[in-house]
């Protein structure tokens, strides 16, 4: 065997990996990985188009449609058990007087009396500024959640006995929440025009309507921008009750 004087090349110096070479090497790695991601992400489409949002908001109707056929569903298996819980469950006439009262209360009754609707809506397109106000904002053409609410707390103000949104009676654990300008409630998406309806006393929900500062501050958008805004008067209407899920596990009766 010869040793590495012998070897006419002199010692054969051994490959090694070092910290600069691991690195770069990691940079280049990364590097392709983005590209192949960004390959297989655009798959040659334009980024820039408004196609994900589209296959989005049909997936949510969807969902609102599904949870509609699942209201009806619930309802008819609600209606059931209350008509065998009603055949004979041993209560006393106070306790069942008690208990529709309590129904009553909780809004999972129908509701029949005079009432007032409110109907918002957004601004008509290509909408003008009156004269004296500012160009209007995106913003500024459209019902916000804020909007509906003030209508919803002003008509509970105003002694509404129960108030219904859209096609849905409200309940103590309902919550009006808008995306963008569609509204979300209790699972069911809407577009404006919306409108709320209120059984009570109509001269007194619409005193409780005026004098909202909340909503006097969205009259002012209604005159400076064509904002909807329509209250009417009605002599009989029956208010359906609701007949949802609840997700309240604690509650108790107030005397």
């Amino acid at each position: 065997m010869s040793n590495s004087a012998d070897s006419p090349g002199g010692p054969v110096r051994r490959f090694s990996w070092r910290p600069v070479r691991l690195l770069t090497a990691a940079v280049f790695a990364l590097a392709g990985l983005i590209f192949v991601t960004s390959f297989n992400t655009a798959k040659g489409t334009n980024l820039r188009t408004d196609d994900s949002l589209l296959k989005l908001s049909d997936l949510i109707q969807q969902r609102s449609d599904k949870n509609a056929k699942l209201d009806e569903s619930t309802a008819a298996v609600r209606k059931d058990v209350d008509a065998l819980a009603g055949r004979d469950d041993g209560s006393t006439k106070a306790e069942d007087e008690k208990l529709r009262a309590l129904e009553a209360a909780a809004g999972t009754t129908k509701l029949s009396g005079q009432a007032v609707s409110v109907t918002l809506n957004d601004a008509p397109q290509n909408a003008q500024a009156a004269p004296g106000y500012p160009e209007p904002q995106a913003n500024d053409l459209v019902i916000h959640q804020q909007d509906l609410q003030a209508v919803v707390n002003a008509l509970w103000q105003g002694g509404a006995k129960g108030i219904q949104v859209m096609d849905q009676r409200l309940i103590s654990t309902s919550a009006v929440r808008c995306v963008g300008n569609t509204l979300i409630l209790q699972g069911r998406v809407y577009s404006p025009p919306y409108k709320v309806t209120a059984v009570g006393d109509p001269d007194r929900l619409k005193r409780a309507l005026t004098a909202s500062p909340a909503i006097q501050n969205y009259q002012l958008y209604v005159t400076a921008y064509g904002l909807g805004w329509k209250v009417d008067e009605r002599e009989a209407v029956t208010l359906p009750g609701y007949s949802g899920t609840v997700d309240l596990h604690h509650a108790k009766p107030v005397q």
